[in-house]
């Protein structure tokens, strides 16, 4: 994939730094790709403690995630970060001496009505300028990149898009932390967090902690987090999204299809197909399952899109994808609260942009340089903006 994606950036230096009483200098809150990559990031110059509530890691969002790395996804933020990441994939691959993270995967973004059309127009408007981003096609070209696709107007390819090893990624991290010094506590769910002079004490089932600064990567639990803390909430949403695995013959050279009014999409997983119907449904945070009727909606949405005989489902599950108000990511501090840092509101690119926007999150814990290749600034995605 490196020959593809770019070029990797220049080797980082694996710099621990151990406090002389033992203490860490940064809690990372949460145990998903969120807090696992941005610890690994910041061990790289501080001692770091990943607390993870659970008592095995990514069992919710990053678990449950479809785990697909596909440029002209989401906001103008979080495509520039998704953009960034590429060549961080094939570096991360090399460095954490894991195989490749990402697989090849052709994506076609399909309008079958007026709403289609109209979305794939916005949509088209705001890749223009962006090389990596899908690129128009007309009916008869969407239907032959899409073999068995139907009644369709126009559409779209991205065909530097990939399927993503989330597991792997997040595995590779944890190992990364650890070997740079970092420590991870299972099982410690946050109860109480508190200002202590110039630390935050942190208390768990697990144990009480201080460090100068705590890291929120909480997902759908990062407002609540801050609550604890009494740092004002970021506004974050917790949306379900449902999936399922339905067993059908699938066509040679089916890609991943995407209704370009977002009602549906779908990607070959081995002989059978991953569907869903798009939904975006507000819900607590907690463990999500998936609803009967949403599984149905995909399920029909799909078959009516590609005839592929789709009559039920293997398997289903449901996840919880956190967003800010305005969509983008959420990482630094809020000025009257010095330590306490947001790494929250990943949506549904929380994989695709984890390297860049890990880099990022480090960079703005730590008081270091951007690194110029990830084309964010801090301000884009302060909390102070909300």
């Amino acid at each position: 994939m490196a020959e593809t994606l770019g070029t990797p950036p220049v080797r980082r230096d694996r710099i621990t730094v151990t406090r002389v009483d033992g203490s860490p200098d940064v809690i990372v809150i949460g145990g998903g790709i969120a807090g696992a990559s941005v610890a690994y990031e910041i061990a790289a110059h501080r001692s770091v403690l990943l607390l993870e509530a659970e008592s095995s890691l990514a069992v919710h969002s990053t678990g449950r995630s479809a785990a697909t790395y596909i440029p002209g996804h989401g906001t103008a933020v979080f495509r520039a970060l998704i953009r960034a990441s590429a060549p961080r994939f094939a570096a991360l691959a090399e460095e954490l001496e894991a195989p490749p993270f990402l697989r090849p995967l052709t994506v076609v973004w399909a309008a079958s009505d007026e709403d289609g059309e109209r979305a794939l127009r916005q949509l088209l408007t705001e890749w223009a300028t962006e090389p990596d981003g899908p690129h128009a096609l007309t009916g008869a070209e969407t239907a032959k990149a899409c073999p068995g696709l139907r009644d369709v107007r126009t559409g779209a390819i991205t065909e530097s898009a990939a399927d993503a090893d989330a597991i792997g990624l997040h595995g590779a991290y944890v190992r990364g932390l650890r070997r740079r010094g970092g420590r991870v506590v299972q099982g410690a769910r946050v109860t109480a967090i508190a200002r202590t002079g110039d630390a935050w004490r942190v208390e768990t089932p697990a144990g009480t902690w201080t460090a100068p600064d705590v890291v929120d990567a909480a997902g759908s639990w990062a407002d609540i987090v801050a609550a604890f803390a009494g740092v004002p909430k970021a506004g974050l949403t917790p949306y379900r999204r449902t999936i399922a695995i339905s067993p059908c013959t699938l066509p040679a050279g089916m890609p991943m299809l995407i209704d370009a009014a977002e009602r549906f999409y779908c990607k070959p997983e081995g002989e059978t197909l991953l569907l869903s119907p798009g939904d975006e449904t507000p819900a607590e945070p907690g463990d999500a399952r998936p609803d009967e009727l949403d599984v149905a909606l995909a399920l029909e949405r799909v078959e009516e899109a590609l005839h592929l005989g789709l009559r039920s489902v293997r398997t289903s599950w449901a996840g919880l994808r956190t967003f800010a108000p305005d969509r983008d990511p959420v990482v630094g501090p809020r000025p009257e609260f010095p330590g306490f840092h947001f790494f929250a509101g990943q949506g549904g690119s929380g994989i695709e942009s984890a390297p860049a926007l890990a880099a990022l999150g480090a960079a703005v814990v730590t008081d270091t340089q951007v690194p110029a290749d990830v084309a964010v600034r801090p301000e884009q995605v302060s909390p102070s903006r909300l």
